[in-house]
């Protein structure tokens, strides 16, 4: 038993550090999203403030730079929640899911690392699709993984275009298919074979637990998660999540 609640200890760590070794991968971007907000919501005020000096005062001009400023005031703040969140070493928490939902929201967190690479973003969100009974930051860590490794991926790359497809689906098994395709270079047959291997990596830098992470929080949620062969130029990786029997909050 002691084994046993080591190795889970053992893993869970291992986790918390991969998730935070990813965002410090996006720490320049999140500052500069951040900062947008908070740049915007400066100078609203300032706005604001010169309204309330004119003679007379034009209080409904200061009443509307005031809303803007205070809109970008929670703009900033959801930017940090959303990083703080990512980050917490949380026990996990399993509830009903909007898989879309949280989909965009990583993909909000990831934007400037995106356009940084020039990589254009679509998205094919199916509509209507079934909650999913998951953790909600670890299927986010499960997201940010995919879509940074086709960023670095994609980030060298000279020619052709630089296109991260994201789309979502009903599982005809029941549930949830969610694909992220890139246009890099692909996988070898090396890499295609290894690929979720915990400590395999081709990457100088990387820790090689990212996407054998990501299939541990997968199959733990009763899924499974592979790579595909060819589907397109690049690389392309899938998962699927079990249909949540707990009504949607």
């Amino acid at each position: 038993m002691r084994a046993a609640e080591a190795l889970r200890e053992a893993r869970a760590q291992l986790a918390h550090v991969n998730r935070v070794t990813t965002l410090n991968q996006l720490v320049s971007s999140i500052s500069h999203e951040v900062m947008q907000p908070i740049t915007a919501g400066f100078y609203n005020a300032l706005a604001a403030l010169h309204w309330l000096s004119s003679q007379p005062p034009n209080l409904e001009a200061a009443r509307q730079a005031l809303d803007l400023a205070v809109k970008d005031g929670d703009r900033a703040i959801d930017v940090i929640a959303r990083v703080r969140a990512l980050m917490r070493n949380a026990p996990p928490r399993k509830d009903a899911i909007d898989i879309n939902e949280a989909l965009l929201e990583v993909i909000r967190l990831t934007h400037d690392e995106v356009e940084t690479n020039s990589i254009s973003v679509r998205t094919h969100l199916a509509q209507a699709l079934p909650p999913v009974h998951a953790d909600r930051i670890q299927l986010q860590h499960v997201f940010l993984n995919l879509i940074i490794n086709a960023v670095e991926a994609m980030s060298g790359v000279s020619e052709g275009s630089r296109e991260l497809l994201i789309s979502t689906a009903d599982d005809p098994a029941g549930g949830v298919l969610v694909t992220v395709r890139d246009s890099g270079p692909g996988l070898s047959p090396q890499s295609f074979d290894r690929a979720f291997d915990a400590f395999y990596t081709t990457k100088a830098s990387g820790t090689g637990m990212g996407l054998s992470m990501c299939r541990s929080i997968v199959e733990a949620h009763g899924g499974r998660i592979w790579a595909s062969r060819d589907v397109g130029p690049g690389a392309t990786f899938q998962f699927t999540l079990p249909r949540s029997s707990a009504p949607h909050a």
